[in-house]
């Protein structure tokens, strides 16, 4: 059977094992070896590469930073650093209009920057803003749509574990990628509470307000926060000066926010066993969708349909942001039923290496750190928008009294400002990479 002809119906069947909820890494696995075995001819070349599958996926270095993120994050959690996070910025811009959902942003990018997951973010986030949002009188779709959309952050402000993944899989430097995903995760913040400004004077009813706190309480609320800005400027700062690698990194961050949580005494009692059981079930099913990526990428590669999709693309005559719109919107629509690392893992082999042959005025390293983030950013839109938008589904089950349909419109809002954002990001490479420069 014709190799590319098998790698084109792939990715429909692959769709449908999705469907009917097979595990994704499962699914990317079970078809890249079959593909594999097929395209081969025979079984002995398949147990060849089955042999070394595991240990050539495992064997990355850089792989380690995930488990100790998303350490990092627990310990954060356990600390209670998310609620004084939302504490600090609600003591500061609560009493204004929209103020409480506007500290929710801000208290969602202050833990994004120590945890490195969209849906910890979503979920810490949401126990601990989504009372005190109800009890100031805020609507449920403002309500959910404004965590739901605060808790994308996570993937974006670094440390970011996709960007870990994409820096891995593009074979780039992860503390460029950081510090370029830096203004850009500020940038959506900053979009996210203009939306909230915008929302409150069009829906006046959909947010109450709360009395200004006194100077001496604000400065008890920020003080609570200096471990959060301590760790980022250490982790971050340390990764991006050359101090130590991301890893190394990675690891000060995650012993600094245990110490953290053992002096706050979130660590007592089985707290501590917690963590580390969802540390462990967190990195299985990043690791088993790296897995089932890798050997599904293989298929592709044997299949050669990379190599002929860019062929084609070159020969349509298409200039080269004809070409990116359209991978940005194949992201945005299938995003919507994927999860964004598998989406980053399954794509990025066939894309990248088409991006990179595209002239837009960059040197490689800028273009392939610009599309990244470009990248990152799309498929965090899928995880706001219906029917697969897993942020919605953290959030509202939390909020059972609030249906699903009235999330949807208020998350509808951030979606539009993050495709505003996608935009600007686009026509202004600059934003992205000035950062670089320094």
């Amino acid at each position: 059977m014709d190799p590319l002809y098998l790698a084109a119906w792939s990715f429909p069947f692959l769709l449908v094992l999705i469907f009917l909820r097979v595990p994704i890494g499962l699914s990317m696995l079970l078809i890249g070896l079959t593909g594999s075995w097929l395209v081969y001819g025979n079984i002995m070349p398949l147990l060849s590469q089955m042999k070394t599958l595991a240990y050539g996926t495992f064997s990355n270095h850089s792989l380690t930073i995930v488990p100790l993120f998303l350490l990092m994050g627990q310990f954060a959690s356990l600390g209670g650093l998310s609620r004084a996070l939302f504490k600090a910025a609600e003591a500061f811009i609560g009493h204004r209009k929209g103020g409480v959902a506007m500290a929710a942003i801000g208290a969602c990018a202050g833990f994004g920057s120590i945890c490195g997951s969209s849906l910890a973010t979503a979920a810490t986030m949401g126990q601990v803003a989504l009372p005190e949002l109800r009890r100031a009188g805020y609507s449920g779709a403002l309500s959910t749509g404004a965590l739901a959309a605060g808790g994308t952050l996570g993937i974006l402000i670094p440390p970011s574990i996709v960007l870990v993944i994409y820096a891995i899989l593009a074979e780039q430097n992860i503390a460029k990628m950081f510090a370029a995903a830096f203004v850009p995760g500020i940038f959506a913040a900053l979009g996210y509470m203009l939306v909230i400004g915008i929302f409150v004077r069009v829906s006046p009813g959909s947010a109450g307000q709360i009395p200004r706190m006194p100077w001496p309480q604000r400065m008890r609320a920020l003080r609570a926060v200096w471990p959060v800005v301590l760790t980022f400027v250490v982790v971050i700062g340390g990764i991006y000066t050359g101090v130590f690698t991301p890893t190394e990194g990675a690891a000060v961050g995650a012993a600094a926010t245990g110490l953290l949580a053992w002096k706050s005494g979130g660590l007592e009692g089985k707290n501590m066993l917690r963590a580390f059981e969802s540390t462990a079930g967190g990195t299985a099913m990043v690791f088993m969708i790296v897995l089932g990526a890798a050997a599904y990428n293989s298929f592709l590669a044997l299949s050669m349909l990379p190599q002929e999709l860019a062929s084609w693309v070159g020969s349509q005559g298409l200039g080269p942001y004809q070409v990116l719109w359209a991978i940005l919107l194949f992201y945005l629509i299938f995003g919507c039923v994927m999860d964004s690392l598998s989406m980053i893992l399954l794509t990025i082999p066939i894309f990248f290496p088409l991006i990179s042959g595209l002239d837009f005025g960059l040197p490689p390293e800028e273009t392939a750190i610009w599309f990244g983030i470009l990248v990152l950013i799309v498929v965090e839109v899928g995880l706001i928008t219906p029917p697969v938008g897993m942020n919605l589904y953290v959030i509202q089950s939390m909020a059972p009294d609030i249906s699903m349909g009235e999330t949807y419109r208020g998350v509808l809002p951030f979606v539009i400002s993050d495709l505003v954002r996608v935009t600007i990001l686009v026509l202004f490479p600059a934003i992205t990479l000035f950062v670089l420069k320094f």
